[in-house]
């Protein structure tokens, strides 16, 4: 089944996890803690924000998803939504957790995605986009298990996230994450504190 196949990914992606624990270790010091996983499938990864801390909500499109995460992890919130218009109102949270969700969005589309992550969040507020790498200058289109999906250059993905507002943090770029070659991406931005 799909999801169980991503459920434990994490226990063998150090550097994932460590772009995650950074990501809410500098949540919590914006001292909002409220975080949505968006696009957070199993919930797998929503438990982990729970666990470093943060008040998690998990966000996926899928029915099917929200229903297994609410039944594996009953002790937190769940709620079925799309991306690009997320039932939490303006600047309340302190972060946003986009792992390996956005991939799936046509990339004329990214930029109002990025824009609806930004206003939910605070000033100060923090995102954490994890991807597919990919080399040149424009997205690659490729076949995905579940809908197409894209990979992203680097600096590409990083200028749709600065004029969504954004101002980046880091960037981690590191080994292949799948049989097509693509590496495995992070890019970590704040919103400015007004």
């Amino acid at each position: 089944m799909y999801a169980s196949q991503f459920a434990d990914r994490l226990e063998t992606r150090p550097f994932a996890r460590n772009m995650i624990g950074t990501f809410a270790e500098l949540v919590r010091a914006t001292g909002n803690v409220r975080v949505a996983d968006v696009g957070c499938g199993p919930g797998h990864i929503t438990a982990m924000l729970a666990e470093l801390g943060l008040d998690a909500i998990g966000f996926d499109l899928s029915p099917g998803m929200v229903d297994r995460a609410r039944r594996d992890r009953p002790g937190l919130r769940f709620d079925e939504a799309r991306m690009e218009a997320l039932p939490v109102e303006d600047g309340a949270l302190g972060g946003v957790l986009a792992h390996y969700s956005m991939i799936h969005t046509p990339p004329g589309v990214l930029p109002a995605l990025l824009a609806e992550q930004a206003r939910v969040l605070g000033p100060g507020g923090l995102l954490l986009v994890s991807f597919f790498g990919t080399e040149g200058t424009e997205p690659v289109r490729f076949d995905h298990k579940v809908t197409p999906a894209y990979s992203w250059p680097v600096d590409r993905l990083a200028e749709l996230v600065t004029g969504a507002g954004f101002v980046t943090v880091a960037r981690l770029l590191h080994d292949p994450a799948s049989e097509r070659g693509f590496l495995d991406a992070h890019l970590l931005a704040r919103l400015p504190l007004r």
